[in-house]
C-alpha cells in the first residue's frame, strides 16, 4: 500500500533526513537514504553551487571512510514532486519504509489496575488493509506501532525483538510460540509501570530494558539503506524512544555564499558551474554550449574566449576561498570594509553595505567594542546534511576550524555509496557586527575574566571527562561566550522591533585567531526558502540599532532567576550544564534552531555585570 505524505525541502535537509523516523496516523516510517531517492528526472531537482562547503566535507568524510577517495561530491536540492507531471513512471519523492515492525492493539483489556494490549508484528496484521489485528473471534483491531527500538551511538537502528528479550536469561534454548502482551499499571508513566509480558509468565520491564547491554552488541542495522553496515558495529545496543528528542541528531554544515566578482558574466558562470566546471579551452565552452539549451541562452552575447577566460578568473579565486575555512572566508569579506559589497540585483547571493557609526546609532561608550556594522541586505546561506547521530548530538563547530568538524562526522551514513548530498539553499537578510580586536585583549588581560574562565575551564574539562570524542575536544575562547551571550541577548530583543518572530532569527559568531591575526564578529540573520526572508524587517533596525543593543544589555543584567541563575557553578555539574556559567531560560536561552552551538557555551557575566560578578563584563557601564 503506497501512501504519500509532503515534506519541504528544507525539511528533508534540516530536521527529517535520511534515517528520521516519522509518525502517521496507522504507522511509523524511517526516511530513505539517498539511494533510496527518486533522483532520475533531472528536472525535479537541481546542483547547489557551493564549492566551498563541497571541498571541507569531501575532505571531511574521505577521512571518515565515507567517500572513496576517486569520488567528488556534489549537492542536490531533494526531488521537488510536481503534481501537474503526467505520466507511468515513479514521480520524483523520497522512499520511507515502514519502520518499527511491532505493533500494539489500541484495545486494551482491563485486568483490575492493569492495561494490557495485544504485541504483534506486522506481518502478522490483515493483508487486505495492514492496519489491523484480526483476533480470535474474527473482530478487526485497530494497532499503534510500538514506542520502543533500539539503536546505537553511531546512528543504526533496529527493531527490538522481544521474544527474545523477555526470554533472555531464562535458560530456555527454544523459541517461545506464546503471544506477548504490553501491560501498565497506573498512570505515573514510570518505566519500572510496563512490562512486555509472554503468554508463558516471562515479563520484563522498561527499567530492565534500558540497562546497558541488555540487548546485546549492534548489528549493524541501517532500515533507511538497502544494506547494513558493511563493517561490525562493535557498539552496545541501547533502548530507544522512537519519538524522543535524541532519536535523531542531523549533522547539518552551513555556509554563507560569497559572490567571486560583482558583474553579470561571473554571476552566470556561478549560476551555471556545474555544467561548466570542467571547461578549460573555447572548443570545450563550444561543446557545453551544444550540449546544454539553457546554458547556450544564458550566455548568449559572450564569446567562448571570454567566458573561458572569466572561468579562469573563478576557479583562482574559488581556490584562494577554499584555501580557508568558512566562517575566516566569511569574516573577511563581510569586515573587509568595503562600502558595497557584492551586487545590489535581485537574484546576487550576497549584497552588503559598511554603515558609518552615526548610521547605525552605535556612538555609545557602552558600545565600544563593536567596531562596525554591516548591513547584509541579500544573503544566501547553503545547509548540507552529512550524516546523523543518536542519543547524543556530535559536537559543534565553534570557530570555524576544519578540525572541529571531524568529530561530527562519527555518525550514520547516508547512502551506501556516496556520490552526493542533499542541500537547500535559503535567502534572507542579517546585521554583520565586527568587534574590535584591541577591545577584545585589553578586556582579556583582567585578572577578574582570567579568574572567570578558570571556573568554565573547570566546568568544562569535567563535561570533556565523560565524552567519547574527548581527546579533540578544546575549550572555547572566553571571547566567544561573552560574544555569543551578546548575540542571544540582542536576538531577543529585535524580534521585538523588527517584525519577524524570534524563532525565526539565527546567529553565525566568529572568534578566530590564527597566524594571520584575530578575528571577532557576529552575524545576526533569517533565512527561508524564496524571498521571504529578504523582506527587510531585520536591516530596518540598523538606524536604531544602537538604542535596541543598550536595552539588551539593560535586561540581561538581571534575571528572574536571580541570585540562582547569577551564582551558578558549572563546576558543580558533570552534563551540558557544566558548559555554561549565568544562564538560564529566563535570560539567554533561546530557540535551538536560533543557536549555532545547541545553547552551549553562554556566560552573561561575561557580557555584562550581574548581580554575583563583578569586573568581567566586555560591555561594562
Amino acid at each position: 500500500m503506497t501512501k504519500r505524505i509532503t515534506l519541504r525541502q528544507s525539511q528533508l535537509v534540516i530536521g527529517f533526513g535520511p534515517g528520521a523516523m516519522v509518525d502517521l496516523p496507522t504507522r511509523s516510517v524511517v526516511i530513505g537514504g539517498l539511494d533510496l531517492w527518486n533522483m532520475r528526472e533531472r528536472d525535479t531537482w537541481r546542483v547547489v553551487p557551493e564549492p566551498r562547503a563541497v571541498a571541507v566535507l569531501e575532505a571531511l568524510l574521505r577521512a571518515n571512510g565515507r567517500l572513496a577517495e576517486d569520488k567528488r561530491l556534489t549537492l542536490r536540492t531533494p526531488p521537488a514532486h510536481d503534481e501537474a507531471r503526467t505520466g507511468t513512471g515513479e514521480p520524483a519523492g523520497v522512499e520511507a519504509r515502514i519502520f518499527p515492525a511491532w505493533f500494539v492493539a489500541r484495545e486494551a483489556e482491563e485486568l483490575g489496575e492493569v492495561r494490557r494490549r495485544r504485541l504483534v508484528r506486522w506481518r502478522d496484521l490483515d493483508p487486505r488493509g495492514r492496519t489491523d489485528l484480526i483476533d480470535d473471534d474474527g473482530r478487526r483491531i485497530a494497532v499503534t506501532p510500538i514506542r520502543f527500538v533500539a539503536g546505537c551511538r553511531k546512528g543504526h537502528l533496529q527493531d527490538i525483538d522481544w521474544s527474545y528479550a523477555v526470554h533472555v536469561g531464562s535458560g530456555t534454548t527454544e523459541r517461545c510460540t506464546q503471544p506477548l502482551w504490553m501491560e501498565e499499571r497506573g498512570t505515573s508513566g514510570d518505566p519500572s509501570a510496563t512490562r512486555i509480558v509472554c503468554g508463558c509468565g516471562a515479563a520484563l520491564s522498561l527499567r530492565d530494558a534500558q540497562a546497558d547491554g541488555r540487548f546485546g552488541k549492534c548489528g549493524g542495522r541501517r532500515p533507511w539503506l538497502r544494506t547494513p553496515e558493511p563493517t561490525e558495529c562493535g557498539e552496545n545496543l541501547r533502548f530507544l524512544n522512537r519519538t524522543a528528542t535524541n532519536a535523531y541528531f542531523p549533522q547539518v554544515l552551513t555556509v554563507i555564499s560569497l559572490p567571486a566578482a560583482e558583474d553579470d558574466l561571473t554571476r552566470l558562470i556561478e549560476a551555471h558551474w556545474d555544467a561548466i566546471d570542467w571547461v578549460a579551452t573555447a572548443a570545450e565552452m563550444t561543446i557545453a554550449r551544444r550540449a546544454n539549451p539553457s546554458l547556450r541562452a544564458a550566455l548568449d552575447g559572450w564569446s567562448d574566449a571570454d567566458v573561458v577566460a572569466r572561468i579562469a578568473q573563478v576557479r583562482a579565486a574559488g581556490q584562494q576561498t577554499l584555501a580557508r575555512a568558512p566562517k575566516v572566508a566569511e569574516f573577511d569579506l563581510l569586515a573587509s570594509g568595503l562600502a558595497e559589497i557584492g551586487v545590489d540585483a535581485p537574484d546576487a547571493r550576497l549584497h552588503a553595505r559598511t554603515l558609518a557609526r552615526a548610521a547605525w546609532d552605535g556612538d555609545r561608550p557602552r558600545l565600544a567594542p563593536i567596531a562596525s556594522a554591516v548591513a547584509v541586505h541579500r544573503l544566501c546561506e547553503v545547509a548540507c546534511l552529512y550524516g546523523f547521530t543518536r542519543f547524543e548530538a556530535a559536537p559543534t563547530a565553534i570557530d570555524g576550524d576544519l578540525e572541529d568538524l571531524h568529530i561530527a562526522v562519527e555518525g550514520a551514513a547516508l547512502a551506501s555509496d556516496l556520490e552526493w548530498l542533499p542541500a537547500v539553499e535559503q535567502r534572507g537578510e542579517g546585521i554583520f557586527l565586527r568587534f574590535d580586536a584591541a577591545a577584545i585583549r585589553a578586556w582579556l588581560a583582567r585578572p577578574a575574566v582570567a579568574a572567570r574562565g578558570e571556573l568554565l575551564y573547570r566546568g568544562w574539562e569535567r563535561w570533556r571527562g565523560n565524552q567519547a570524542y574527548a581527546d579533540r575536544l578544546h575549550f572555547p575562547r572566553l571571547a566567544y561566550y561573552a560574544i555569543h551571550g551578546f548575540a542571544h541577548a540582542l536576538m531577543t530583543e529585535i524580534a521585538l522591533d523588527c517584525g519577524y518572530p524570534a524563532t525565526a532569527l539565527k546567529e553565525r559568531l566568529y572568534a578566530i585567531v590564527d597566524e594571520e591575526g584575530e578575528r571577532y564578529g557576529l552575524l545576526l540573520y533569517t533565512a527561508s526558502t524564496g524571498s521571504q526572508g529578504t523582506l527587510g524587517g531585520l536591516v530596518a533596525v540598523l538606524p536604531r540599532l544602537g538604542a535596541i543593543a543598550e536595552r539588551a544589555l539593560d535586561r540581561l543584567a538581571l534575571c528572574s532567576g536571580d541570585p540562582i541563575c547569577a551564582e551558578h557553578d558549572p563546576d558543580t555539574h558533570a552534563d551540558e550544564r557544566a558548559l555554561s556559567g549565568a544562564a538560564c531560560h529566563s535570560c539567554l536561552l533561546v530557540a535551538e534552531t536560533s543557536c549555532e552551538a545547541r545553547n552551549l557555551y553562554l556566560d552573561r557575566a561575561l557580557t555584562v555585570p550581574t548581580i554575583a560578578v563583578a569586573g568581567t563584563a566586555l560591555f561594562a557601564e
